[in-house]
């Protein structure tokens, strides 16, 4: 049995700001397998990483 349908960050390690801090996700690029999100510092607006979501996945799919 899935437990999880999709994962998403509220907290990851900025390399600016020296520790662990609140994330944006931003759309980065869709593409024809998934879409691309990048994950942004919320305090410098430092890229802090990016998650791929396969088109397999939907919102609808609960």
């Amino acid at each position: 049995m899935k437990q999880f349908e999709k994962i998403t960050a509220t907290h990851l390690y900025c390399d600016n700001c020296g520790h662990s801090m609140p994330v944006k996700e931003k759309l980065l690029l869709v593409l024809p397998e998934g879409n691309l999100y990048d994950y942004l510092c919320a305090q410098c607006g430092g890229s802090v990483g990016t998650r791929k979501e396969s088109k397999g996945l939907s919102l609808n799919n609960r």
